[in-house]
């Protein structure tokens, strides 16, 4: 398998050639890209490779800019430190989202995503609008959410949070151990984050469905939701979303 590793940091490009080839040794890494201008130029000059690993923030600019100039075709799985690009990754040949520092083990899950679509590609002989289909069903989520605690970034894992609430016009999240957080994000943003694990239950919270300890009736037809972890405010599910909470409740 031939793989292209976007990355301007030397030290970052080693390590992730390294454990690329370390959980598959079939793979021979063809480049390593270290700009926007030497990425265009490079695929405009050689063969696609089988799969791209890629930064986004680049000396020159965002790796995006690669493919807008160029018509990349290889599916691309992003390394990054940000979290906030999820969904233009989606758009640019995206099939995995990892934040940085990756390990062994997240390097190890999008290659078993890349080659459970290679294998959906060969078994239904797909064309390339049946082959989008496949990598839009396999839409890259990230597996950690990044928040500003004190002076530091810090990522926080998805399925460690119970629910992101709105409080004082600022996105919060709260832990399953009642660690609470503020985010630079509206709750549209986390909510395209999160994917179907979380559902937005009016306008004011998002709640993962590990969270939910059972619904009861409450006031004029609506629903209240009883959590696992305490939260200080009474949840309850807007009368138009019942019907569809409900069908998602009973997915579990």
């Amino acid at each position: 398998m031939q793989v292209v590793i976007i990355e301007d940091e030397a030290l970052t490009a080693e390590d992730l050639q390294e454990s690329i080839q370390k959980l598959d040794d079939t793979v021979q890494v063809a480049a390593v890209l270290k700009s926007v201008k030497e990425a265009v130029a490079y695929f405009r000059t050689h063969e696609m490779p089988d799969l791209i690993f890629s930064d986004i923030q680049l000396g020159d600019g965002e790796s995006f800019d690669i493919y807008r100039n160029v018509a990349v075709t290889a599916p691309v799985i992003f390394c990054t430190a940000y979290d906030e690009y999820a969904l233009q990754a989606f758009k640019a040949n995206g099939i995995e989202y990892i934040l940085k520092p990756f390990t062994d083990a997240t390097i190890a899950d999008a290659l078993r995503k890349y080659n459970t679509l290679r294998r959906s590609f060969t078994v239904k002989d797909t064309g390339a609008a049946n082959a989008l289909d496949v990598v839009y069903e396999h839409a890259p989520k990230p597996a950690a959410i990044l928040v500003h605690y004190k002076d530091k970034i810090v990522p926080v894992r998805l399925d460690s949070i119970a629910l992101f609430y709105i409080e004082r016009e600022t996105l919060c999240l709260m832990t399953f151990d009642r660690q609470h957080y503020y985010l630079k994000k509206s709750l549209e943003e986390a909510e395209q984050l999160c994917g179907d694990i979380f559902f937005r239950v009016n306008r004011q919270f998002l709640v993962n469905r590990k969270a939910i300890k059972d619904a009861s009736h409450y006031l004029s037809r609506k629903l209240c939701v009883n959590l696992h972890v305490s939260f200080k405010e009474v949840i309850t599910v807007s009368k138009e979303k019942t019907p569809q909470f409900l069908s998602w409740l009973g997915e579990r």
